[in-house]
C-alpha cells in the first residue's frame, strides 16, 4: 500500500516518547533527529489550531536545509486549547495545579498540527479533538501533580496512563491528544504516494 515509501529515509524530528512510539504503530521503519534550540514561538495574532500548524512548518523550516533527496520529515506541536488561551507546558508546580484546576469539570480542545516534508514537496494539516475532564478534587490535582510531574506536557497532563481516570469524554481522535494523529498521517501518506505513482 504504501510501497513508494520505502524509496524515503523517514524522520520524525520530535524527542517525545509519545510521539515516538505512536510511530513505531505504523510498522514504518524510522529514525529520530532533533535539532536543538528550534524556534517554538509564534505571531500572537494566531488562534487555536493556527498556532500549532505554524510551530509545526516553524519546526520543518528548519530541517529543510539539510535535508537529502531520499528523506521524508515528521514534525509537529500539540496545544490545548481554552477560554481562546493555549495552556502550554506548566512553568512551575503552581503554574500546573492552576492549570488543571481551571479545566476541572470542563471541555477543552487539543490541537496537533503536523507537516511532512521532502525537499519536493509539503503537506500539512491540524487535527482537532474535545477533551472533557470530570470534576475534580483539589487533592486529585494535587496528587497528580506532585506524583506524576507533568511538567513536559501541555496543559499538565497526559490523557495515557495516571490521568485516564479523570477524563470523562472525548470526542475525536485519542492519538491527536497523545501527540500524533497516525490514522490522518497514513492517510496523508497513500495520498501522497498515490500521487507520486501516478506522475510516474
Amino acid at each position: 500500500m504504501l510501497d513508494n515509501l520505502e524509496k524515503y529515509k523517514v524522520i520524525l524530528a520530535s524527542g517525545s516518547p509519545r510521539r515516538r512510539e505512536l510511530m513505531a504503530g505504523l510498522g514504518v521503519n524510522y529514525e529520530v533527529r532533533i535539532l536543538p534550540d528550534v524556534d517554538e514561538s509564534y505571531p500572537h495574532t494566531l488562534q487555536g489550531e493556527e498556532i500549532p500548524l505554524y510551530i509545526a512548518k516553524e519546526k520543518a523550516d528548519a530541517y529543510i536545509p539539510m535535508m537529502q533527496p531520499d528523506e521524508l520529515i515528521i514534525t509537529a506541536d500539540t496545544i490545548v486549547w481554552l477560554d481562546g488561551k493555549v495552556l502550554g507546558k506548566p512553568r512551575d508546580r503552581e503554574d500546573a495545579l492552576q492549570m488543571l484546576r481551571t479545566m476541572s469539570g470542563r471541555t477543552h480542545e487539543v490541537f496537533t498540527g503536523v507537516c511532512i516534508t521532502t525537499t519536493d514537496w509539503q503537506r500539512s494539516f491540524t487535527a482537532q479533538t474535545e477533551v472533557r475532564f470530570a470534576t475534580l478534587s483539589e487533592d486529585e490535582i494535587i496528587y497528580y501533580v506532585d506524583n506524576f510531574k507533568p511538567m513536559d506536557k501541555a496543559g499538565a497532563y497526559g490523557i495515557q496512563g495516571a490521568f485516564a481516570r479523570y477524563v470523562a469524554s472525548i470526542q475525536g481522535n485519542y492519538d491527536t491528544v497523545v501527540g500524533l494523529p497516525v490514522s490522518r498521517v497514513y492517510r496523508e501518506w497513500k495520498s501522497l504516494m498515490e500521487q507520486e505513482d501516478e506522475e510516474e
